[in-house]
């Protein structure tokens, strides 16, 4: 591999992890939005789990003026609910889409982003590495012929 080629890979990988970076960065950040959303109108009633999964959880719930609402992005923190569990549940009274289970915020957004990060890095970091280690092993790719070094002895 080329020496041009092999640093346009290891940009290229770089430019993915700094991706990933911004992707995780942007999610703790709309994890702190949402739960500014819901502080800044918050209700508070009993939802019914509809479905849960490790990630997502649907639920349930009827506010005051009596409508029925199930958002479509389920709830915000849904660890270890389980269909059928009646939960209590924080909402935005102005957009009850925003919904998370009562006690939880967005400080458990850190955990997973700063998981997925140290991962990332750590595969990206080992690639580049072994890309360098080949590279440096073929000799980039050439035959490298030295010639002696230049003495007083072989000049006259």
């Amino acid at each position: 591999m080329s020496p041009t080629v092999l640093r346009r890979v290891q940009i290229g990988l770089l430019t993915v992890g700094i991706i990933i970076t911004t992707m995780m960065a942007t999610m703790v950040a709309g994890a702190y939005r949402n739960d500014a959303l819901i502080n800044s109108d918050k209700a508070t009633t009993v939802a019914e789990v509809t479905s849960a999964g490790p990630t997502k959880a649907s639920v349930s719930f009827s506010t005051p003026d009596g409508m029925f609402h199930s958002p479509r992005l389920g709830v915000f923190y849904p660890g270890g609910l389980t269909e059928g569990q009646r939960i209590s549940v924080d909402y935005s009274r102005s957009d009850p889409e925003l919904v998370r289970v009562t006690g939880r915020d967005a400080s458990l957004s850190i955990l997973p982003a700063l998981s997925v990060l140290v991962y990332s890095w750590l595969v990206i970091g080992g690639i580049m590495v072994l890309l360098a280690e080949i590279n440096r092993r073929r000799g980039n790719g050439r035959s490298s012929s030295v010639s002696p070094p230049v003495t007083a002895s072989n000049t006259a």
